[in-house]
């Protein structure tokens, strides 16, 4: 590929690399044309907002772009298009925008737009926010299926980012606004500090049918959680059906036996899935489901 032939693609992505740095957000070289960090040495230590380091780096080569959440004050939702083979992927949920959609609707809140976002070539999004003065960290799953969260010790691929022949689009640009207290509450670590009253669930056979339903899932997505959110999804989950176990709508060692052997699945050690179970559903039974109304 002769200079001129190259000069557009370097250009164009040098000029979304200091536009992201301008914003005060740590960029660093992704691979030409995938996600991978192309730097020798720690893509966190190097990431910056240097106009002149960005220039240099991208005066190599077309890097795709590469944007450091921590640093650079965010938390990104990417809701993700579905395909085959998504662990947590559920056949009810068409997309993760679907999913979140599901989530506001769930509690109460509105669709968490408008804020900075940009679509990607797989047909879905990354919704970025401001982060908060809690610690949010990467997770996957833990919203709903199909949702991905990119926070402290994340990135995500910049706008213009190309990969095969479909690039990184941004579809608005404002500055990111403030990622929803409701939100935050559900990624905290300790999910009893989840903003709003416990949800509400259906009462009787229906509720029963409900929480077993809710047990599937919740082992399902347990067994299928990669490494890296392993624990982050035991912990929801335990969270989660200890608020139905408080509820009187699941046995507590019904609970407690299905998370354990879904944790062996995913490949938790014993010791530490039964100690993540116990803290979840105690948790969770404080702040049990309301089975006394019908939804």
């Amino acid at each position: 590929m002769s200079p001129s032939e190259r000069q557009l693609p370097e250009h164009a992505l040098v000029r979304s690399a200091l536009t992201l740095a301008e914003r005060g957000w740590h960029v660093f070289p992704c691979t030409p044309g995938g996600k991978r960090p192309a730097l020798r040495g720690s893509w966190q230590d190097l990431a910056t907002a240097d106009p002149d380091r960005v220039r240099a780096w991208w005066a190599l080569a077309a890097y795709n772009i590469g944007v450091s959440c921590g640093p650079s004050g965010l938390v990104v939702i990417d809701l993700d298009a579905p395909h085959t083979g998504r662990p947590g992927g559920s056949p009810l949920a068409e997309s993760g925008t679907d999913a979140l959609a599901a989530l506001c609707g769930q509690h109460g809140q509105p669709y968490p737009l408008p804020t900075y976002a940009v679509d990607t070539p797989s047909g879905g999004c990354h919704l970025y926010y401001a982060a908060p003065g809690s610690r949010i960290r990467n997770s996957v799953g833990r919203l709903g299926s199909l949702i991905d969260v990119r926070a402290s010790g994340g990135y995500v691929i910049g706008k213009n980012s190309r990969i095969g022949k479909h690039s990184y689009t941004a579809r608005d640009e404002p500055t990111p606004v403030p990622l929803p207290p409701w939100i935050v509450g559900l990624l905290q670590d300790n999910p009893q500090t989840a903003v709003g009253s416990p949800l509400s669930v259906p009462q009787g056979a229906h509720g029963t049918a409900y929480a077993m339903a809710a047990l599937r899932d919740e082992a399902r997505l347990v067994a299928t959680a990669r490494p890296g959110t392993r624990n982050d999804t035991l912990n929801r989950a335990a969270f989660s059906l200890g608020q139905l176990v408080a509820a009187g709508l699941l046995p507590p060692l019904a609970v407690a036996t299905a998370l354990a052997s879904a944790a062996e699945r995913a490949g938790l050690p014993a010791h530490e899935a039964q100690r993540t179970i116990r803290s979840g559903m105690t948790a969770g039974s404080h702040c049990p489901r309301n089975g006394l109304r019908r939804v």
